[in-house]
């Protein structure tokens, strides 16, 4: 009788291992058919081919970009009041 009960058991465990594998590869499959999307929605000013994703991590964002830009003038614009007020950085 000990022997059929671990049977049964290891079966169910067996089966919930199938059903969890299955839905995390139904998952994956998702995932890289989103990412795929993604590199085909690319502006047509991005190169061609595997690199596409790696340019854009080396671009960068362009709401980074002009936080950047934003932060750059701010700069000269602080260096700029600083020598119309006569003081030396």
């Amino acid at each position: 009788m000990l022997g059929s009960e671990m049977l049964v058991i290891s079966g169910a465990g067996l089966a919930g291992i199938a059903i969890v594998a299955a839905t995390v590869l139904a998952g994956w499959k998702g995932w890289l058919a989103l990412k795929l999307r993604e590199l085909e929605s690319l502006p047509a000013g991005h190169h061609a081919g595997a690199g596409r994703s790696h340019d854009l991590l080396e671009e960068g964002s362009p709401e980074g970009a002009a936080r950047i830009e934003i932060a750059a003038l701010k700069e000269r614009i602080r260096k700029l009041e600083a020598i119309a007020s006569g003081v030396d950085l």
